[in-house]
C-alpha cells in the first residue's frame, strides 16, 4: 500500500485540481436532481407559509417532474457541470497551492530531521477561505448562468395588453449569459459575489473540520498512513458538510435569491411597481437587493426559521455530493495521475 499512495502524495497543483474537479463532477451529476429541486426552493419568495408543505425535497422534485418531464430535472446540467468543474478545480488548486506553499514556510523554519506538526484548525480555515475566494471570483459567472437556468425566469405579472410571456427568450447557456449582459452589463455576471465571497468560510469549514478529524482519527489509531479507509472518509466528509451547512446556509439561500433575481421582482411587487417586460424591468432596477436586506426582509416576514427554508434540501444533496466526493477523491487522484503522465509522455513525444 505505501507504494500505491507515495505517487498521490507527489500530485502538483494542477494534478490535485484535476482530481478534486473530477471527483465534483461525479459527485455533483449523481444528485442533480435534487441540486435543482433545492435551488427552486431556495429561490421561492420569503412570503410563502401557505406553501411550507410543498418545500420538502421529494414534493419539488415530483413536481418538477410531472411539469416538466424527465428534461426538467436536468435543466441547466450543461452549466452546472462547467460550474462544478471549474469551481473545483480552481477551488483544490488555489487550496493545495496555497497550503503547499504554507507548509513549506513552517517547514523551513524547523530544526533539520524535525517533523512538522498537523496544521491548526484556524490555520485550516484560513488557508480554505483564501483559496475559496480566489475561486470564487474567477468562477462566480458560470454559477450565476447555471443558478438562472435551473430556476428559469421569475413569473411577472403581464401588462395592459396581456404580454408578459418569455417564452420566447433564448434559455441555452450562451442565451442566457447574453441576456444577462444586455440588461445588465457585464458586471452581472458576477451578481452574487459578495455573499459568494463570505460563504467562502463554507469549504474552509468544511475542509477544515475534515482534516482535523482525520488527523484525530489516525493519531487514535496509531498509524503511520496517512489515509482512510472509503467510509471512514465518507462519513467525517458527510459530518463536516453538515456543520459548514448549518453555520452558513442563510447566506447561502441570500445568494441563490440574487443570482436568481427572484429578490428583485420581490422588492418590486412589494412596492406594487408595474413590470412590463424583463428588459425594461432589469433596466430600471439596476441596484440589486443586497444579503442583508433579503435576510431582513426574510426575517420580518417569517421570522428566524424563514432564513432556513430549503436548508433540509441543501444538506441532504450537499453532504451526499460531499460525502461522495471525498470516498472517490483519493480513486480520482490517481487517474488525474495517470492523466498528467500520458499528457506528458504524449507532449514530449511531438517534439
Amino acid at each position: 500500500m505505501p507504494a500505491q499512495s507515495k505517487p498521490v502524495q507527489q500530485l502538483t497543483p494542477f494534478a490535485s485540481a484535476l482530481a478534486g474537479a473530477l471527483g465534483g463532477c461525479f459527485s455533483t451529476a449523481v444528485v442533480y436532481p435534487m441540486d435543482v429541486a433545492k435551488t427552486r426552493i431556495q429561490a421561492l419568495p420569503a412570503d410563502t407559509k401557505g406553501k411550507a408543505k410543498d418545500l420538502s425535497l421529494t414534493s419539488v422534485i415530483l413536481k418538477i417532474y410531472k411539469q416538466e418531464g424527465f428534461a426538467g430535472l436536468y435543466r441547466g446540467f450543461g452549466a452546472t457541470m462547467l460550474n462544478t468543474f471549474s469551481m473545483q478545480y480552481a477551488y483544490f488548486f488555489f487550496y493545495s497551492l496555497v497550503r503547499s506553499k504554507y507548509i513549506k514556510r513552517l517547514t523551513s523554519k524547523l530544526p533539520p530531521g524535525s517533523k512538522l506538526p498537523p496544521l491548526s484548525t484556524a490555520a485550516e480555515l484560513i488557508l480554505g477561505a483564501i483559496a475559496g475566494a480566489l475561486a470564487q471570483i474567477f468562477t462566480i459567472p458560470v454559477a450565476v448562468i447555471a443558478t438562472r437556468q435551473q430556476v428559469g425566469r421569475p413569473e411577472k405579472p403581464k401588462d395592459a395588453n396581456g404580454n408578459g410571456s418569455d417564452s420566447e427568450l433564448d434559455d441555452s447557456f450562451l442565451g442566457v449569459a447574453r441576456e444577462i449582459v444586455e440588461e445588465e452589463g457585464v458586471t452581472g455576471l458576477w451578481l452574487g459575489l459578495k455573499p459568494g465571497l463570505v460563504l467562502t468560510v463554507n469549504p474552509a469549514i468544511t475542509y477544515g473540520a475534515f482534516e482535523r478529524v482525520k488527523s484525530l482519527v489516525l493519531i487514535a489509531r496509531g498509524t503511520a498512513s496517512t489515509k482512510m479507509g472509503p467510509w471512514l472518509s465518507f462519513v467525517i466528509g458527510a459530518l463536516s458538510k453538515t456543520l459548514a451547512t448549518i453555520v452558513t446556509y442563510p447566506y447561502i439561500m441570500a445568494k441563490v435569491r440574487i443570482q436568481a433575481r427572484s429578490a428583485d421582482v420581490e422588492e418590486a411587487l412589494e412596492h406594487r411597481e408595474e413590470l412590463p417586460k424583463s428588459h425594461e424591468f432589469h433596466h430600471k432596477h439596476s441596484k440589486h437587493v443586497g444579503a442583508l436586506d433579503i435576510l431582513a426582509r426574510v426575517w420580518r416576514q417569517q421570522g428566524f426559521t424563514g432564513w432556513y427554508q430549503g436548508m433540509e434540501a441543501q444538506i441532504t444533496k450537499a453532504v451526499i455530493s460531499q460525502a461522495l466526493l471525498f470516498m472517490s477523491k483519493e480513486q480520482f487522484e490517481h487517474w488525474a495521475l495517470a492523466i498528467m503522465i500520458f499528457a506528458a509522455r504524449f507532449s514530449a513525444s511531438r517534439q
